[in-house]
């Protein structure tokens, strides 16, 4: 084996022989360098053509040592002495003059009494094999980015960009990245995702438009821009330095690859051009295939859609075939069950009236190539009685035998149907316009004046002119003398606010007066000038009496509305009024101009208030009316009431428009029927004063006992603590006893409030209890009390409530005392207990009198009728009675039982949203 096989078998790392013991030739020691060293390691001497390009480091030994020339990482490979290196193949770094260090690939082998070591430049092959692998990284990562976006979907093509971007950036150390695609719209390259470091400048957002700055870059290679290189393109890379790469297609550069703040020269030395351009195409080709993959998706979806809302699709006649081919969606709504069809059977689709009219412009298109446009209808499909239009159109495309006939049909029966509804309306109007009092005019404006040049048919027929009675200023002749400032004043608005409506006399042919309704619009051309008015004159003669006749009315009804001793207004929903009449507004001391705006709730309680509006609210077109009597305080009283009827006007939903309503002063009647109660009160308080001082003497008796007892023992001497304490407690409870009874007369003697409140009817039968009880007993009559545990409201007055129950309790009283005196053998007793259901509280008072002549039941709770002799009943009580209850919404009612009269008191349980919280039950 030669010197030069030994070499390169050395370079490429391939197994030989051991070197010989024989110095090389002269040829081989011409090249490379050549160390000759002792068995120490020491140089002895240098030859070949890179000793020059070696660096020594300093050293004490005056031969230096190998190790000497050798970068610290090159230290390992040759420790020992050379004798050990023999065999070996050594990969050795020498220090440089030049800088960069020296790749060197040799062996050693005896030489005399030393060692020669043998070194080849070997630079260029790392360089070649470094090269070698970045570019086969770069074409992996290409091949992996190409296939990541081509594989992802549509919805994640963003992100899956963004992340490729990322992943580029970080393999080459690149801090700003972005994607630069053409709109093709504008013109202009526009950033359609980018991606920056962390810790780099934002020199992109996504949609930024780059303008066409990039279009001056030689779109054929890489291009490395410095700093202010270039003022066109600081708008790309700012002042910082870029590399912008390009993607070219069919079409030519369709996208950039930009690296911003990238010196490419010393991060990515090893890519090569077209390395670049494979990683661009990898980012680009993807994404521009899917970007146009979806906008022809999103066209087809709007063809299909736009077919399908239109009724339209495309058409071609085969003419080797004589078939036609149609769009799927257009054979749908054709009714075919296939898309290609003979053309016999497509005419056969079409209305006969239009049928040999197709033919032969199809066969005109054809033969001539003269373009299609016709509109035709098909035969009605099922039971549609109208058949459906289509408009046709078609074109000849290619030559000869290549010729090719293709169009589009379109479903234009809506138009058609607008067109004869359109046709069927102006055939209405018309006929309208003729019998019916109205004109259509035109009037031509010229030199600041409207002429008429145009009246519809029905002017004659109306006022019994012509066109030519109104030409040159005659139309200003038949106006009425008295309105002809009007008509005057009617054209200068119409010029100067463009429309105007107005209404005159216009005398006719006969010289009658008709009220004409004029109506008119100005147009104007594109410069705002002036061109025609266009107008309607209605005849609104009848109306406009009618209306003076109705003013005339509203007159005499003001007049007898304002005369009226009753309260007249009208409000709102809301209570506030929009009309009253002066005795309303003498009531609220104003002036009825002031009444409008003001609201009557104003004037109410709150409970008031509610109780109004409730009413209100039942009020229905079926059932409009509802009267109730309501409390007010009005200014200078402290209250009034009215008896107040109202009357809901509803519109055609059922909603409550307007109430219109009546009252009158009830406040005296009111007053006297309260006056009335409280005498009948005080009436009953007089009747009990025999049960109530028995009710006071007894405690009084009781404490002078006990104290004369006290006297006595302490005479005697005799006095203990207990005994004193016992009659102390004594006299203390009857004392007490006393008071109630005192009070709970003072609390029923009074006045009853204005307004009712919600209460427990059981209090007011505790109340009557405590009043009669001991009374009752002392007379001999048994009282039977049935406990009663529920607890429920009702609405009313607790004092008047317990006046009725004595009024029962006392009648009753009489009545069993009176039969008492006939049969002392005979036992009376009074029941009294309580009851309710879901809607109602009943309070029974019974007792075993025998019951009530059922001749007198009709007439008893009439005013001034009594049982009782003359000088001893009033007739009020039950009567009183009667009024209190039904003041309460409730009702007095009686029949007999048994063995006596059962009188039973039914007042409504109130709900809980009448029940305020100081009222409610715990």
């Amino acid at each position: 084996m030669s010197s030069g096989d030994k070499l390169f078998g050395r370079l490429l790392n391939r197994p030989s022989s051991a070197p010989s013991d024989s110095v090389d030739s002269p040829s081989a020691l011409s090249v490379g360098l050549q160390l000759y060293l002792d068995d120490g390691g020491h140089v002895n001497h240098l030859t070949g053509p890179l000793r020059h390009l070696l660096a020594q480091q300093q050293s004490g030994n005056r031969t230096p040592h190998l190790l000497a020339y050798l970068l610290p990482h090159s230290i390992l490979a040759v420790e020992g002495k050379p004798a050990d290196w023999q065999g070996q193949l050594l990969d050795l770094d020498f220090f440089s003059l030049a800088g960069p260090p020296l790749h060197l690939r040799g062996w050693v082998q005896p030489q005399g009494d030393g060692w020669l070591l043998q070194l080849l430049d070997i630079g260029d092959l790392l360089a070649e094999r470094r090269l070698t692998r970045s570019r086969e990284q770069s074409q992996l990562l290409a091949a992996q980015v190409r296939d990541q976006l081509r594989l992802c979907g549509l919805a994640r093509l963003t992100p899956v960009l963004g992340e490729q971007l990322e992943r580029l950036s970080q393999r080459f150390s690149i801090p700003c990245l972005a994607v630069a695609l053409l709109d093709e719209h504008e013109q202009a390259w526009l950033i359609h995702q980018h991606y920056a470091a962390h810790d780099a400048p934002e020199l992109w957002h996504n949609g930024q438009s780059l303008g066409t700055g990039l279009d001056s870059l030689n779109g054929a290679a890489p291009q490395r821009l410095l700093a202010n290189e270039q003022p066109r393109l600081t708008g790309v890379f700012g002042p910082s330095e870029g590399f912008a790469v390009p993607y070219r297609d069919a079409q030519g550069v369709a996208a950039w690859l930009l690296c911003g703040c990238y010196p490419v020269q010393q991060h990515a030395a090893d890519l090569s051009e077209h390395d670049w351009l494979q990683l661009a195409a990898a980012v680009a080709a993807p994404l521009l295939e899917r970007l146009r993959e979806h906008r022809h998706h999103l066209q087809l979806e709007r063809l299909e859609t736009l077919q399908a809302l239109l009724g339209s699709g495309w058409w071609e006649v085969l003419g080797d075939s004589a078939e036609v081919l149609l769009a799927p969606r257009l054979a749908e709504n054709l009714g075919l069950d296939r898309a290609r069809l003979p053309l016999t059977d497509w005419f056969d689709r079409v209305h006969p009236a239009d049928r040999e009219e197709l033919r032969g412009r199809l066969q005109a298109l054809q033969d001539e190539g003269q373009p299609l446009e016709l509109c035709v209808r098909l035969q009605p499909a099922g039971h549609s009685p109208l058949p459906p239009w289509y408009r046709l159109q078609g074109q000849s495309l290619g030559i000869g035998a290549e010729r090719r006939l293709v169009g589009f049909m379109l479903d234009i029966s809506d138009i058609k149907e607008q067109q004869q509804q359109a046709a069927a309306a102006h055939a209405r109007l018309d006929n309208l316009i003729a019998r019916s009092p109205a004109v259509i005019y035109v009037q031509r404006y010229d030199e600041g004046a409207l002429q008429p040049v145009f009246f519809s048919a029905s002017l004659q027929s109306l006022l019994g002119w012509s066109l030519a009675d109104c030409v040159d200023d005659g139309l200003v002749r038949h106006v009425h003398p008295q309105d002809q400032a009007l008509y005057f004043e009617r054209s200068r608005q119409l010029l100067r606010e463009g429309s105007v409506s107005t209404r005159y006399r216009v005398l006719d042919a006969q010289g009658n007066a008709h009220w004409m309704l004029d109506e008119a619009r100005l147009l104007r051309d594109d410069l705002g000038l002036p061109v025609e008015a266009v107008g309607l004159w209605l005849d609104v003669t009848e109306a406009t009496l009618a209306a003076e006749r109705v003013r005339a009315s509203e007159e005499r009804y003001r007049i007898l509305v304002e005369d009226s001793p009753a309260m007249i207004c009208r409000y709102r929903p809301d209570l506030t009024l929009t009309f009253g009449n002066r005795p309303l507004a003498n009531y609220l001391e104003c002036t009825p101009e002031q009444l409008p705006g003001v609201n009557l709730g104003g004037w109410m309680s709150e409970e008031q208030l509610e109780a109004f509006v409730q009413r209100l609210a039942q009020l229905t077109p079926e059932q409009p009316v509802s009267t109730a009597e309501i409390n007010l305080r009005l200014p200078g009283r402290e209250h009034a009431w009215w008896i107040w009827s109202d009357r809901g006007v509803f519109d055609e939903h059922g909603r409550l428009l307007e109430v219109q309503a009546v009252g009158r002063d009830n406040t005296e009647v009111r007053r006297s029927q309260q006056q009335l109660t409280q005498s009948a009160k005080m009436a009953t308080l007089g009747e009990m004063a025999t049960g109530l001082a028995h009710e006071i003497n007894q405690p009084l008796n009781v404490m002078r006992m006990a104290i004369v007892n006290v006297l006595k023992r302490l005479g005697n001497g005799d006095v203990q603590v207990d005994y004193l304490t016992d009659k102390l407690n004594r006299i203390d409870a009857q004392v007490q006893r006393a008071a109630r009874v005192v009070d709970h007369m003072r609390v029923f003697g009074r006045r009853s409030e204005i307004e009712q409140h919600p209460f427990d009817p059981l209090k007011a039968i505790e109340g009557t209890l405590s009043l009669l009880a001991e009374g009752l007993r002392g007379k001999g009559v048994e009282l039977r009390i049935r406990e009663a545990t529920f607890q429920l409201q009702v609405r009313g007055y607790v004092d008047q409530l317990e006046q009725v129950l004595i009024n029962l309790m006392v009648n009753a009283r009489d009545a069993l005392l009176s039969k008492r005196e006939a049969d002392r053998d005979f036992q009376p007793w009074i029941s009294v207990y309580a009851e309710h259901d879901e809607h109602v509280v009943r309070l029974w008072v019974e007792d075993n009198g025998g019951g009530i002549d059922p001749r007198l039941l009709e007439r008893i709770f009439e005013p001034f009728f009594t049982t009782k002799p003359v000088g001893i009943g009033t007739g009020l009580g039950l009567s009183v009675s009667y009024g209190i209850v039904e003041n309460m919404g409730g009702r007095l009612s009686v029949r007999n039982g048994d063995e006596g009269a059962r009188f039973c008191i039914e007042l409504p349980i109130a709900e809980d949203d009448q029940i305020t919280s100081v009222a409610r039950p715990d």
